[in-house]
């Protein structure tokens, strides 16, 4: 596996959220997507985690989803202390 030797995927992984989020420098936000060209690994860890956001975004806290499907799908995402809240 190839990596970019400026970051490591403990760089990424430790930005993630922020970098997901908008909240990163344009010089450190270009650095991690280089990196991720190089890393399948963290390339699959940063596609995972925006389609689950997504997914939670617009699926999850739609007020006609049925309550055995959101149960469902809060189980497979381990947001169980987020199913009861939002039911």
């Amino acid at each position: 596996m190839k990596h970019n030797h400026d970051l490591r995927c403990e760089d990424l992984l430790g930005n993630l959220s922020n970098f997901i989020d908008g909240e990163l420098d344009e010089g450190l936000c270009d650095q991690l997507r280089q990196h991720m060209v190089g890393c399948e690994d963290c390339r699959v860890v940063f596609d995972t985690t925006t389609r689950t956001i997504y997914l939670y975004q617009t699926t999850a806290m739609r007020p006609d989803l049925p309550n055995d499907v959101r149960e469902r799908l809060f189980d497979k995402l381990n947001l169980d202390d987020l199913k009861n809240k939002n039911a």
